[in-house]
């Protein structure tokens, strides 16, 4: 029997794990599923890593998640980011990250929509305000998931209905979308949403990944990263209906048809043609934040609302601290 089990074998679960063997805590995951199953919030090709964010706090958060990650390649000797950029487009002035990275000592530059078209193939919407922020692009998500799960112990295909199954004396739940049910059977009230959200894949000819470009509009814009197996990766965030993660679930096509509209007007180097689209959950907090404590033996790691993966090597770190408290 191992010290701690971990419920759960998305990105923060197999942080989590990877943190506690780095303690010499052994730590077995359940994963009701396969590793890299694609009915969660961890799957995909890449992620948006960026530091770009209106608070300080979560810019200082997002420096220090870019350290981890950059500790995390040394250490395993894999490649987990390609930094070439992040475009914030922005309605309102006040609604830039332009201060809050000023602020914390980070550089930017507010480009000429003319030369965000002519350096980076992207016509910003008339009227926004362009940011350009050169500590983001993306992260290698499937690979940055392997790497966590190296010499880990992960049990796959294993639900756990009760935490009662588990014999381990300490539990680390991130189970994403099925947490909340999960937890409320201990008597735990996780105070979460899960949505089921939709990203579409465009070909984008080139050598060069395109920067990832966000477009703020009262917190609920689109975003775009690249993707390697076809160029563009599209999504819209937050747009997406209350779902159960014990249903499969195919892409929106509402969301479809809206993401197709904005690329053409803002990519229009891509094919605007879709070769695909897929669909993923989000857990979501009422102001974004994680939900990271623990309930004596029970450690909770909420970590989504659609911003979490880039901050997997700290959530893991600090799940094991709570995990190390509990034994």
């Amino acid at each position: 029997m191992a010290d701690v089990a971990v419920v759960g074998a998305g990105v923060n679960g197999l942080a989590a794990a990877w943190a506690l063997r780095r303690r010499g805590i052994d730590a077995v995951v359940y994963e009701q599923f396969a590793l890299g199953h694609t009915r969660g919030s961890s799957h995909g090709r890449t992620r948006i890593f960026r530091v770009a964010y209106p608070d300080p706090v979560w810019v200082r958060r997002a420096v220090e998640a870019l350290e981890a990650w950059r500790e995390l390649e040394d250490q395993s000797g894999e490649d987990l980011l390609l930094l070439n950029g992040l475009i914030e487009l922005v309605a309102e002035p006040e609604e830039s990250s332009q201060e809050a990275l000023a602020e914390c000592g980070l550089v930017c530059r507010v480009l000429t929509p003319e030369e965000a078209e002519r350096e980076y193939g992207l016509v910003p919407p008339e009227g926004s305000l362009v940011l350009f922020q050169p500590d983001a692009g993306i992260i290698y998500a499937e690979r940055a998931m392997e790497v966590f799960a190296r010499d880990v112990e992960v049990v796959e295909d294993r639900r756990i209905e009760s935490l009662d199954e588990v014999s381990e004396p300490v539990v680390v739940v991130t189970a994403g979308p099925w947490a909340r049910k999960l937890l409320a059977r201990s008597g735990i009230d996780l105070p979460v949403v899960e949505s089921r959200e939709t990203v579409v894949y465009f070909r984008l000819d080139g050598e060069l990944v395109p920067p990832t470009a966000e477009i703020v509009l009262r917190g609920h814009g689109f975003y775009a990263l690249g993707d390697p197996a076809f160029g563009l990766k599209v999504g819209r965030h937050m747009r997406g209906s209350r779902a159960d993660p014990d249903e499969v679930h195919r892409p929106d096509e509402r969301v479809v048809d809206e993401v197709i509209g904005w690329t053409r007007e803002r990519f229009p180097a891509a094919d605007p043609n879709p070769v695909g689209a897929d669909a993923c959950f989000y857990t979501n907090t009422d102001d974004l934040r994680f939900i990271l404590e623990r309930h004596g033996p029970i450690v909770v790691g909420s970590a989504c609302s659609g911003h979490g993966f880039k901050f997997a090597p700290l959530i893991g770190e600090r799940l094991a601290d709570l995990a190390a408290e509990a034994l």
